[in-house]
């Protein structure tokens, strides 16, 4: 689909994969830990895109954020959250699981991941680089929670590999509506494009 004169790039959905950031039930459901209301209440824009992209061939990759109750694998991050140093996203919790309404399937890939970037540290890099062939993809789609936060984060390390960056503006779940604006307003003008899972559809 070529780009209209304010758009810095083509989509090319046979070059593209999606991320699924972090939707699990510590994170989605009601009185959980961390929990992300608007990320529970997108969660039906963010099976829509995780349909369409299924429907196309594009890979599905999650990401699983998962802390330790032997040590703490993330100290700065339990520093500004406390309440993670005794509880939440711990390894092979059922609360580490990503939520049923959008479980993974068979094929898909899951990215275990300790910090926001998904990409630090972990397999994610080298997942993207072959899973369509070697070097083929050169976009990432993301969803998920929580906007400003891992979601954001991951956008920004994409763009610094060389990625290209569809940020679906209404597929992905913030604190509040101030955060996750400031997210779309910054990710749009430097990082990404930001699109609706409308404006995706039309792309696919």
């Amino acid at each position: 689909m070529p780009p209209h004169a304010s758009e810095p790039w083509t989509f090319e959905k046979d070059r593209a994969a999606l991320l699924v950031i972090d939707m699990q039930r510590d994170f989605v459901e009601e009185g959980s830990v961390m929990e992300v209301a608007a990320a529970r209440h997108r969660i039906p824009v963010m099976r829509r895109v995780v349909d369409l992209c299924r429907a196309v061939g594009i890979p599905v990759i999650y990401t699983q954020h998962v802390l330790s109750d032997g040590f703490e694998i993330s100290p700065l991050e339990t520093s500004y959250q406390p309440r993670l140093k005794a509880t939440g996203m711990r390894e092979g919790s059922a609360g580490t699981e990503i939520v049923d309404e959008l479980a993974p399937q068979a094929g898909d890939v899951l990215i275990k991941k300790h910090r926001y970037d998904a990409f630090h540290n972990t397999q994610l890099e080298t997942v993207l680089r072959n899973i369509r062939g070697a070097g083929q993809v050169d976009t990432v789609i993301i969803i998920g929670t929580v906007t400003n936060i891992c979601c954001e984060s991951t956008a920004r390390s994409a763009f610094m590999r060389d990625y290209k960056v569809a940020f679906i503006g209404d597929a992905n779940g913030g604190l509040d509506d101030a955060s996750h604006n400031a997210t779309l307003d910054i990710i749009g003008k430097v990082f990404g494009r930001v699109m609706t899972a409308e404006q995706l559809a039309a792309s696919l």
